[in-house]
């Protein structure tokens, strides 16, 4: 079993940066891959970013690559999500994920992934 606890979440003017983080309970982190994956009112939830286990893949959503970027820190038990540019559409929950197993392709659905955490709200204005 994961325990997931997000943080950084907060409210930031257009073109800003937050930096998440995503704390996991556990001694087996560093076998589960991580994801971040966001929803907003009356949309679905959809696929942000993702790591493998080792950190050596990564993998981002259209709409955020070249703003946002995902790293993990095996040592502390986290994974980040440094987000840059932010715009007003970037306005979501942001919830982290993971996903037992050592496999070298991200996973970019919520299916891939085993435990999630309760999320933080990210507000961009305008």
């Amino acid at each position: 079993q994961v325990q997931l606890v997000e943080s950084g979440g907060g409210l930031v003017q257009a073109g800003g940066s937050l930096r998440l983080s995503c704390a996991a309970s556990g001694r087996t982190f560093s076998s589960y891959a991580m994801g971040w994956f966001r929803q907003a009112p009356g949309k679905e939830r959809e696929f942000v970013a993702g790591i493998t286990w080792s950190g050596r893949n990564t993998a981002y959503a259209d709409s955020v690559k070249g703003r946002f970027t995902i790293s993990r820190d095996n040592a502390k038990n986290t994974v980040y999500l440094q987000m840059n540019s932010l715009k007003p559409e970037d306005t979501a929950g942001y919830y982290c994920a993971a996903g037992l197993g050592r496999t070298t392709v991200v996973g970019t659905s919520a299916g891939s992934y085993d435990y999630w955490g309760q999320g933080t709200q990210v507000t961009v204005s305008s």
